[in-house]
């Protein structure tokens, strides 16, 4: 139904190929026999916990670099193709939270990712978590879903996420769209007072501790000696 909305061609399971693998296999063949210019694979929702199909995605991506292979081998078997899938874009939901993060932790180790599309962001979820996700794998957000739409995929724009991160802006539901500068303004200043203020709470509170190390020092020493004085009285008081 989307494929025909699209208006594109969808390759799905037959009696020969069944599994995702040769599934993939098999759109390659057809996109390179057929002249396409551009292959999406759905590799649909999966459990980063759930190895074997973690091992399921590394068998389809070894299987698009084969199909894409420019070079054989001495024998004539061909070589994989290691500049391709051109892009592997890891789909995460805007509601979740460490969960995501783990999960792309894996899928970046095993599968090797190169970019994140964040869905769901028409609802009441913020997706800070992608954040962390792109600061720690160092991977770029690219897409962002806002519905259900064929047309509500849009391109990520940093500053319009942060804003709805804030709720801020036009993008955090609020007419006024200064509101972002009216932040970064306050914030500078909020940095100002506390700089300068810095150094004033610092003079206070060194010699207070310094104070307290010097008067705890030559009492604990007198009540060593003391101690020390009482013992030495009863061992003579024990010999008389």
């Amino acid at each position: 139904q989307w494929a025909d909305r699209a208006e594109v061609d969808i390759y799905g399971p037959n009696q020969e190929e069944r599994t995702p693998t040769e599934i993939v296999s098999g759109a390659m063949a057809k996109a390179l026999r057929e002249g396409y210019h551009t292959v999406l694979v759905d590799t649909a929702g999966r459990l980063s916990n759930n190895w074997e199909l973690t091992e399921e995605l590394v068998n389809m991506k070894k299987a698009i670099q084969e199909r894409l292979s420019v070079r054989n081998s001495d024998d004539g078997q061909p070589i994989p193709n290691s500049d391709v899938p051109h892009e592997s874009l890891l789909v995460l939901d805007a509601a979740q939270g460490r969960m995501a993060l783990d999960s792309s932790r894996i899928w970046n180790k095993e599968v090797g990712l190169s970019g994140l599309i964040l869905t769901k962001l028409d609802g009441s979820a913020r997706g800070g978590s992608v954040v962390a996700i792109s600061r720690e794998l160092d991977l770029p957000v690219k897409l962002i879903g806002v519905g259900e739409g064929i047309d509500d995929l849009r391109d990520f724009e940093a500053e319009k996420f942060v804003d709805g991160l804030l709720g801020i802006g036009a993008a955090g539901g609020k007419s006024s769209t200064s509101e972002g500068a009216m932040l970064a303004s306050r914030l500078e200043t909020l940095r100002k007072e506390r700089a300068s203020r810095a150094p004033e709470i610092k003079k206070k509170k060194e010699p207070v501790a310094a104070g307290r190390r010097e008067e705890a020092m030559p009492s604990d020493i007198g009540r060593k000696r003391n101690v020390g004085s009482k013992r030495k009285n009863r061992r003579k008081k024990g010999k008389r």
